[in-house]
């Protein structure tokens, strides 16, 4: 593939979080920024898509109680709050940055429109596209790749802790091979654990490649803006 012009990155919410797997680390929040700032120097259009993980999960609420609509909507906050704090962490960077939410949350984030995202991401402004999808019941892959379609993204970039996606799961055999390409109809036949299938679904109805790579190291997203894509690539066969 050619070198992007212009990416949605989705992070985790859990690659914010503190020691105890909550909260938001200071450090891990300056380093993503600094791993951010360095790809975008590079000319390339960033969109980002945070989780919430970090300081509520809407399905793990619902399992603990709450109703499933609130829960969902719980976990969207939870994804505007992790978009302002890596937001202000850019912005002290110089970096021209706007949050747009899916839910009305003003005067903290503007309400989502189209034309407006990728006019600011045509002239130089990382966007973060923060609250989901704006509906209960989608989780924030799903809303990743949504904004990917809607922005007109020619890589969609999932950055997790593991390198790339595996046949089963590595963390528990060790003859776990890892793929360096594959279909969207391979993760979906396999129940590959990558995205939800309405993510995976959405892609590739809409031909947007997914990258699933580890973002541990420095300079892994230069890479990816440079066209290098370490990981596992998705697309059609």
């Amino acid at each position: 593939m050619q070198k992007p012009r212009r990416i949605l990155v989705k992070l985790s919410g859990e690659m914010l979080a503190g020691p105890h797997g909550t909260g938001i680390d200071k450090q891990k929040t300056e380093w993503f920024a600094d791993e951010i700032q360095s790809a975008h120097q590079l000319g390339t259009q960033l969109g980002l898509v945070l989780g919430g993980g970090n300081i509520i999960r809407g399905a793990g609420s619902f399992k603990t109680g709450s109703e499933r609509v609130t829960a969902d909507y719980m976990g969207m906050l939870a994804t505007v709050i992790n978009s302002l704090a890596l937001a202000e962490k850019l912005k002290q960077r110089d970096i021209r940055t706007r949050v747009m939410s899916s839910i009305r949350v003003e005067p903290a984030a503007e309400i989502f429109k189209r034309s407006v995202a990728i006019e600011a991401l045509e002239q130089g402004e990382i966007v973060l596209f923060a609250a989901g999808t704006g509906h209960p019941y989608f989780s924030t892959d799903t809303a990743a790749s949504l904004r990917a379609i809607e922005i007109e993204a020619d890589l969609l970039a999932k950055a997790t802790k593991v390198d790339g996606v595996y046949d089963k799961d590595p963390a528990v055999y060790q003859d776990a091979r890892r793929y360096e390409k594959i279909s969207y109809d391979q993760v979906l036949a396999q129940r590959l654990c990558v995205m939800d299938s309405t993510a995976v679904a959405l892609c590739r109805e809409n031909d947007i490649p997914v990258l699933v790579f580890e973002m541990a190291s420095k300079n892994m997203l230069v890479q990816v803006a440079q066209g290098e894509y370490p990981g596992t690539l998705m697309r059609h066969s």
